[in-house]
């Protein structure tokens, strides 16, 4: 045992410890049974399977997520996903109902959901968390129901009368609300990283965009639907084939925007927000490449299109594969203090009655 600078021997805590990466070990061949299943049993179900078919598919990637030699697990009830699923889609047809018969109910609508969406989000966050586990510890969300107005209601309208100028801000603020209220057992998780960081990266994005618009118009894509508008205008007729081909060009054209300027965003994002959470003293390292995820997003799509959407159980385990894989985490300590540190009493009658109103609402 390697000794401290007074000559005893050196605690466990305070020995260096190897990173421990994430591994990945499902395979498409074997997901594709599952998602099969699933698909074919939500369409006979018309839907009412789906919650069901969540869990199955969750499950499936958690127990396949390793960390130190042990596998993540979800215990989500199919039964509270469903129910989350009905409220959202009875507030998803009222919207849509007041907004096609042009009604004076709209704005009581949006208003509605303007106020219940901040508390069904927490309960959602809520959800997720308490129905993962590791090595039998069960993680935990406590954002306060007002962190989340000032998080979704508050910076969202900030975001929104400043034409976006703040989104990046409230991005922050998103994942700070998110990750300082995320506990595993009884260790509570922080975020470090700031607005400035964010904005960096959101203004990348915006310079990609400009720059992407840039080279589609000196291509003349812009110019083509220009010159059809003023051929309709005095009464000519345009070519239906030009107006095919144009369009699919444009498509193609934002097709490749997504395959390429989405990976590197989500790339530079990711990395950002991971290697600036802290489970505890532990910390996380995330070193997702732009490139091999842009060519994983480039040629999942090419292969689900060719095998008219057959790869896509392939497409989403290569996609977890190297995502999950490019995390490590570095412990500061023994992880099985997390063991010991969850208290034996963490659920039962209060754990219970706290998440019974907790709802995945996501569809």
């Amino acid at each position: 045992m390697d000794n401290d600078l007074t000559g005893k021997p050196a605690s466990p805590s305070a020995t260096a410890l190897p990173p421990q990466p994430v591994h990945f070990s499902g395979t498409g061949g074997d997901y594709f049974g599952i998602w099969i299943v699933n698909l074919l049993l939500t369409i006979v179900t018309l839907g009412i399977y789906s919650a069901w078919a969540k869990v199955r598919r969750l499950q499936y990637f958690y127990r396949h997520t390793e960390l130190a030699g042990s596998s993540f697990d979800f215990h989500g009830s199919p039964t509270k996903i469903l129910i989350g699923r009905v409220i959202a889609l009875v507030m998803l047809i009222a919207y849509n109902y007041c907004v096609r018969r042009q009604s004076p109910m709209t704005l009581v609508v949006v208003i509605v959901l303007a106020l219940v969406m901040p508390w069904l989000l927490r309960n959602s966050f809520r959800f997720r968390l308490y129905n993962t586990s590791w090595r039998g510890t069960r993680f935990h969300f406590r954002g306060s129901v007002g962190g989340s107005y000032r998080v979704f209601l508050l910076n969202g309208f900030l975001a929104l009368i400043t034409l976006y100028i703040m989104a990046p801000f409230m991005h922050q603020r998103l994942k700070a609300y998110q990750h300082d209220n995320s506990w595993f057992g009884r260790t509570q998780c922080s975020f470090h990283a700031r607005a400035g960081q964010f904005y960096v990266i959101y203004l990348l994005l915006l310079a990609s965009l400009v720059g992407f618009f840039i080279i589609m118009g000196a291509a003349g894509i812009g110019g083509v639907f220009a010159a059809m508008g003023k051929i309709q205008q005095h009464g000519g007729r345009v070519d239906p084939g030009s107006v095919i081909r144009a369009i699919v060009i444009l498509y193609g054209a934002l097709i490749l925007m997504a395959v390429t300027i989405g990976p590197i965003f989500h790339a530079l994002i990711t990395n950002l927000i991971w290697n600036n959470t802290r489970v505890g003293e532990h910390r996380i390292e995330c070193n997702l490449a732009p490139l091999p995820l842009m060519w994983i997003t480039l040629s999942n799509f090419v292969l689900v299109v060719v095998t008219i959407g057959l790869f896509i159980p392939w497409a989403a385990v290569r996609l977890a594969k190297y995502q999950l894989e490019c995390i490590r985490l570095v412990p500061a300590g023994d992880l099985q203090e997390f063991e010991a540190a969850e208290p034996e009493a963490v659920g039962a009658v209060g754990e219970e009655a706290a998440t019974a109103f907790d709802f995945d609402i996501s569809l």
